[in-house]
């Protein structure tokens, strides 16, 4: 399997984009938002249904939007996605945060490895360097706090490798056959990988790149690393930072958000500030 070389920023954007020279951020967030969520049976792509008043992709920018030591976000879409062209169209009131500094990029691929990969080209178009760290994370992972962002930044920032947020098993595991229990497996050093996911930027597209060329079927960025070889670092998430997947997840989610809405008092002012397209 090879990435679609037509999907790849090989060249440089055609439209406006952040002045590589005037930008060399030692961190990055890369959020793949390029998915149709067929399994969360909505008539959106699910990560732009609304959850708790909002679309679900707003509230997962925000958190990020919430880090100082995120210097830029890059969003990878569909080709053909206008989603966020048109929230920029929307009178303030509609908005919900301000980020100075969201790209916007359709390079989105048909995996999710590949709209990573594809997002990670375009970081180094930007002039990312192989040593900045990318935190890659789930759109649809809406419940992300600014403080659990930070953790794994602190945690990953002295670490040779990198890492990822995940939580430790609670529940009894079992394997299956036919339907029926085929065997209990100890869960002690079992964990369910999370996003964010922190790895310097030269590693991971190296490692992604090798993984494709392998057949190997990744769904996150530290399955890559592993196939090259190299231990991530475990960092303790949340439970509340799961993957909203299934209908009845976005239940959950909604009440998670209104009662941190209660918590935090009303919004404040929503904007949106600079959101340079990368659009052909």
């Amino acid at each position: 399997m090879t990435f679609n070389p037509e999907s790849a920023p090989d060249k440089a954007p055609t439209s406006t984009s952040l002045n590589p020279s005037a930008i060399a951020p030692r961190i990055w967030a890369l959020v793949p938002c390029a998915g149709t969520g067929s399994r969360a049976q909505t008539s959106l792509p699910k990560q732009y249904q609304n959850v708790a008043g909002r679309p679900m992709v707003l509230h997962t920018l925000a958190a990020f939007a919430g880090v100082a030591g995120i210097a830029s976000t890059l969003v990878v879409v569909a080709a053909q996605d206008r989603f966020f062209g048109t929230l920029q169209a929307a009178p303030l009131t509609r908005l919900e945060f301000s980020i100075t500094s969201l790209i916007i990029a359709n390079y989105g691929g048909s995996t999710r490895a590949k709209s990573v990969f594809n997002g990670i080209k375009h970081l180094v178009w930007l002039g990312a360097d192989a040593q900045d760290w990318v935190l890659v994370h789930d759109a649809a992972r809406c419940l992300i706090t600014p403080a659990q962002i930070q953790t794994l930044i602190d945690a990953c920032l002295s670490d040779d490798v990198g890492g990822l947020l995940a939580h430790a098993l609670p529940d009894t595991l079992k394997s299956e056959a036919q339907g029926r229990v085929a065997g209990t497996i100890n869960r002690s050093d079992k964990w369910l990988a999370q996003t964010p996911q922190m790895f310097r930027i030269g590693p991971l597209l190296a490692a992604l790149a090798a993984a494709a060329e392998a057949g190997l079927e990744v769904t996150d960025e530290s399955t890559a690393m592993e196939a090259s070889g190299l231990k991530p670092k475990l960092v303790p998430g949340s439970a509340l930072n799961f993957k909203v997947t299934y209908p009845e997840d976005f239940a959950l989610a909604e009440a998670v958000l209104r009662a941190r809405a209660m918590d935090d008092g009303p919004a404040l002012g929503v904007r949106l500030g600079v959101m340079p397209y990368d659009y052909p």
